[in-house]
């Protein structure tokens, strides 16, 4: 595991009462050091400062008519800017859209071609655009337009520009433009106006790049000496590296905030007067750099002491507040520290701890050897971000459980020295799980018993038929066998009937004792079709009715218990069969077996009858346990069939049937999943 980097060391130097001071004699010592430093440093900068007044001065005078040269020629260039664009707004309201074709335009050495030096340089002019009054414009209106559009500062400022020409009647400029995130660029509109004695014909507007326009405008004799830049919208130059600070003269251009900063460049004065003062001036550095070490050495060692007096009275107040123990360990195991909550933990001693190793003394001989392997895993790779479990022996004999997480310890270096473990006693939290898993436990021996008492119901419900049938053959069996009348295949077949019915009373008592004795489901998995087939076979026998069965041809495989299932469907046919005979019409009940629709992965059990149906108002009952529509009846049979589709995560529904207009009862059972094999 690479070392981890380790945390910002907390300002432990805060909690120390005292304030840092040095001793009498070096105090006394760097002072007079100091003192003879700054007699030093204050003549050399005298000395400096004299022989620099003269040249500072001259540099001044230089820098005033060189800003006052550049203020004057940018006015110069821009107002012949001006006179130009003038000349061809009086042509564009004059010629109208023919200034605009390509023949129309004068050529650079016409008579009638603009004669300014920015209207004739490359890049300058971005795009030109008349602003007609009345009537159609012409140009690149579509610059001027998405600049407007752009950016709402860009369409106020062409909204002033367009007051200003109008009212005051002169040329003006707005900008810098600015883009669709707000960053102002270097582009500015001009408009100059025409008109017709007082009636304003409308103005021509270009687009300048006032970057081009200043670079097109400084004579190169001007750049040998210096850097002009263009400052847009006030913004902060690059920081200059010359030697000389740069300075700023405006434009003077109505509507803008544009300003000229001017870097000088190249050397200003001969350095040879001052290298002798550059070489003093390195020694004196070099002793102030020294005078510096010293002071901060002693201040560093005061500031160190401080913090390790704090660091100790800080981590002896943690080591007796924290209740989780603390153990510190190397990597061969060996124990090195522990805090007095571990101790106390365990009962031990930190001597009778420190510098232990595997086995340790609280470890139970009985888990030995896993907690051995348990030690070396952590030594490996630690813990897991959850931490582990483990029970240790107090000395006295009893367990105690802990949950035990681990960190690198790590010397200054970043070199792993061992693990620090953090070990919480979690006894009381085990204790409580196990109280809360008895008392779920009773729970659900408590709801088992409910459902033994709602069994029991079933058995009153499910052992009257077949006990009744039982009766009935035997009694006919006797009157038979009395008269002389009946033959030993005949006889063979009431016996065979008579066994079918004594195994189904007795199933129903083996899964009420199965639901006593808090068995599971016996799920297995199983085919529905023939399952369904003999049940209702069942039903017809014993009713003397018959069902129409509609089945599908393939298996429909279900994980379920085959003698639940049986009661779910012979209860089901069974009661159809109950509300058919109320009908008006001969008893039809119908079976269906197929995919439900509206859950992929389902099969759908559907009995169906022609009787008057169950009522709106008792469907949202008819589940219920001891309700019932019919007279004498117990309430049980559907109450039973709800426990058993929920039981196998289905579900029981109630509907009237759209074919035979009665009832409509649906059992919705999930599907078992796919196997190799298709055997039940």
């Amino acid at each position: 595991m690479p070392p981890l980097t380790p945390p910002p060391a907390d300002d432990f130097a805060l909690l120390h009462a005292s304030t840092r001071s040095l001793p009498d004699r070096s105090r006394w010592t760097v002072l007079w050091m100091m003192g003879l430093a700054v007699l030093i440093v204050a003549a050399v900068v005298a000395l400096v400062w004299y022989l620099n007044r003269f040249e500072s001065e001259e540099e001044e005078r230089r820098r005033g008519a060189d800003a006052q040269w550049l203020e004057q020629s940018v006015q110069f260039h821009f107002r012949r800017l001006e006179d130009d664009v003038a000349q061809q707004a009086r042509q564009a309201a004059l010629d109208g859209p023919r200034a605009w074709s390509a023949d129309a335009r004068p050529e650079a050495g016409d008579a009638g071609a603009p004669a300014g030096l920015l209207q004739r340089a490359e890049g300058v002019v971005l795009a030109q655009a008349w602003l007609a009054e009345q009537g159609a414009g012409g140009g690149d209106l579509a610059a001027w337009y998405d600049d407007a559009a752009r950016h709402e500062d860009n369409r106020q400022a062409l909204q002033t520009l367009q007051d200003i020409v109008r009212g005051l009647r002169r040329a003006s400029y707005a900008g810098p433009m600015r883009t669709a995130e707000g960053e102002a660029t270097d582009r500015v509109w001009l408009a100059v106006p025409y008109f017709d004695g007082t009636r304003l014909v409308g103005m021509y507007a270009v687009q300048l790049a006032m970057r081009q326009a200043v670079d097109a405008l400084l004579p190169p004799w001007f750049l040998q000496k210096q850097t002009v830049r263009l400052v847009v919208d006030g913004a902060p130059a690059p920081a200059a590296t010359e030697q000389a600070p740069p300075y700023r003269t405006v434009m003077n251009l109505p509507g803008t905030d544009l300003l000229l900063e001017v870097v000088p460049q190249g050397p200003r004065t001969s350095p040879v007067p001052r290298i002798f003062f550059l070489v003093a001036l390195l020694f004196l550095l070099g002793m102030l750099a020294s005078l510096a070490a010293l002071r901060r050495d002693f201040g560093k060692r005061q500031q160190v002491q401080q913090r390790l007096q704090a660091e100790v009275a800080l981590r002896t107040a943690m080591e007796g507040s924290v209740t989780i123990g603390m153990r510190a360990w190397d990597m061969d195991g060996r124990i090195l520290y522990v805090n007095d909550a571990f101790c106390a933990m365990l009962g031990y001693s930190s001597e009778e701890l420190r510098g232990t190793r595997a086995p340790l003394p609280y470890w139970p001989p009985e888990q030995a050897e896993r907690l051995a392997a348990l030690h070396e895993s952590v030594i490996r790779q630690g813990t897991r971000p959850e931490g582990i479990e483990a029970q240790f022996r107090h000395k006295h004999g009893h367990l105690v459980d802990v949950l035990i997480h681990e960190a690198p310890l790590t010397r200054a270096d970043g070199t792993q020295l061992g693990w620090m473990s953090s070990i919480l006693d979690i006894s009381e939290r085990k204790r409580a799980q196990q109280l809360a898993a008895s008392q779920q436990e009773k729970l659900e021996a408590s709801a088992r018993l409910v459902a033994v008492g709602e069994v029991a119901s079933t058995l009153a419900h499910e052992l009257n038929q077949p006990l009744g049938a039982l009766s009935s053959f035997a009694s006919g069996l006797l009157n038979r066998l009395e008269r002389g009348t009946i033959t030993d295949a005949e006889l063979r077949t009431v016996v065979q009937r008579m066994a079918a019915l004594a195994e189904r009373a007795g199933g129903v008592t083996q899964r009420v004792n199965a639901f006593a004795r808090r068995r599971e489901l016996n799920l297995k998995r199983l085919d529905l079709v023939p399952l369904v087939r003999r049940a209702a076979a069942a039903v017809q026998e014993t009713h003397g009715a018959a069902l129409l069965l509609q089945l599908p041809h393939t298996p429909a495989w279900v994980q379920g218990d085959a003698l639940l299932l049986e009661h779910l469907v012979h209860n089901l046919c069974g009661n159809a069969l109950d509300w058919a005979r109320r009908g008006s019409h001969a008893p039809r009940v119908q079976v269906r077996l197929q995919p439900c629709e509206d859950a992929p992965g389902h099969m759908c059990l559907a009995v169906a009858d022609n009787g008057p149906g169950v009522p709106e108002e008792a469907q949202a009952r008819i589940f219920d346990a001891f309700f019932s529509t019919k007279e004498g009846g117990m309430g049980m049979g559907l109450a039973i069939c709800r426990s058993i589709a929920e039981a196998h995560h289905g579900r029981i529904l109630v509907g009237r049937d759209t074919l035979l207009g009665g009832a409509l009862f649906t059992a919705d059972l999930p599907l078992a999943p796919a196997t190799a094999s298709t055997a039940p």
